[in-house]
């Protein structure tokens, strides 16, 4: 068991779901590549450009920063007055309702209501995207264009399916104080195998990168069999 103050607890938090919510507002961002991709590849160049990319990361980061203000700043103003101790390996905004004893079924609601308009509206973008997507795919006549188009959203749609099946079972729920030990499996997805998936799932498909990758290993061959 380890301590952690307060305060501590409070700046775990914020920048849990700071960089949460981050994320899911660049994985809605991130379904226009795909779609302008397969829908309008001769206006790829000139859709997804660095200036429009830079511009993406910076909304979604300040975005993401600032809507989880308000949420942190109501769940630390609850009186504790109970146990003192998580039933959790990081500050779970459960874990503290729990602890307090303020009546707290409204702010609840109100982060539930939060958590489901952040959730579902950068995933309605992502299936409207898909949808086109997956229309224009079937349009294509070979087999071999179907499958080179359907590789060009194959990462993305991964991270969606992985990191959106994950957070809809831990926030979208009205009572955030319930099932403790399902809450703590479907933190560690987010927490730790999400972001450890992501580095592979996106660069694995890198023709450079697996090129670099494979003489890497097999210098590192080379020199443990020298």
């Amino acid at each position: 068991m380890q301590a952690i103050s307060l305060t501590a607890c409070c700046v775990q938090l914020y920048l849990y779901l700071s960089l949460g919510m981050s994320e899911f507002i660049l994985f809605a961002a991130m379904a226009v590549d795909p779609y302008v991709a397969v829908c309008n590849p001769l206006r790829y160049t000139i859709t997804m450009n660095s200036h429009t990319c830079l511009w993406v990361v910076i909304v979604s980061w300040v975005f993401g920063f600032l809507i989880e203000i308000r949420p942190i700043y109501a769940t630390f103003h609850l009186t504790f007055c109970k146990s003192n101790v998580l039933d959790h390996f990081y500050c779970d905004r459960g874990q503290l309702f729990k602890l307090s004893c303020d009546h707290n079924l409204f702010t609840e609601f109100i982060l539930f209501l939060m958590a489901i308009f952040v959730l579902f509206g950068s995933l309605i973008p992502t299936i409207v995207s898909y949808l086109y997507i997956i229309s224009t795919i079937l349009k294509i006549p070979s087999g071999s264009g179907r499958w080179k188009a359907f590789s060009t959203c194959a990462s993305h749609f991964t991270c969606v399916v992985i990191g959106y099946s994950s957070c809809l079972f831990l926030f979208v729920k009205p009572n955030q104080t319930q099932a403790t030990e399902y809450n703590r499996v479907a933190s560690l997805m987010v927490l730790v195998v999400n972001p450890f998936l992501n580095p592979f799932i996106f660069t694995l498909r890198n023709d450079k990168f697996t090129e670099v990758f494979r003489d890497a290993m097999k210098s590192c061959y080379q020199l443990l069999k020298a």
